[in-house]
């Protein structure tokens, strides 16, 4: 299946990075100050790259949620950044296992959405420990896997 061939290609995601729940909840807002194109249309989704302060050090936008996130980490490979071990991923819509896959890939070790998490994407998360946040609103969020990293 996809993800036993995934594994093939990518490690387990290592790092030390943790995140304050405050710091989560501050970060839809903080992304929605980065999406100049949802402002005039509310119609895109965006990937913001983070700092475990929450300070936001990239946002792209755009009209499907794989694209602003294939966009995010086209520049952090075009500017040699990668592994992304030391940074958070924060996403608009709902995490797919495609998102999961991407992150990994990256190496990024945490996922926060404003939407749901997939059964698929739950699962991918806890193999390659991916820490998962989702439904992350009005200051409230579910952690799925990988609770540790936020602390």
């Amino acid at each position: 299946n996809a993800i036993s061939a995934l594994r093939v290609r990518a490690p387990v995601v290592s790092s030390s990075l943790r995140v304050a729940p405050a710091v989560l909840a501050a970060l839809p807002d903080r992304l929605r100050t980065a999406q100049p194109l949802y402002a005039r249309t509310g119609g895109v989704h965006a990937s913001g790259l983070f700092g475990a302060d929450g300070t936001l050090e990239l946002a792209r936008e755009d009209v499907g949620r794989h694209n602003a996130l294939d966009k995010l980490i086209g520049w952090a490979l075009a500017q040699g950044r990668l592994p992304l071990a030391d940074r958070l991923l924060a996403v608009s819509g709902r995490v797919s296992y495609e998102i999961v896959q991407k992150a990994i890939a990256a190496g990024l070790p945490l996922i926060a959405a404003v939407g749901a998490p997939s059964t698929l994407a739950i699962d991918l998360a806890e193999q390659f420990e991916v820490t998962l946040v989702g439904f992350l609103r009005d200051g409230g969020m579910n952690v799925y896997a990988h609770g540790e990293r936020v602390s």
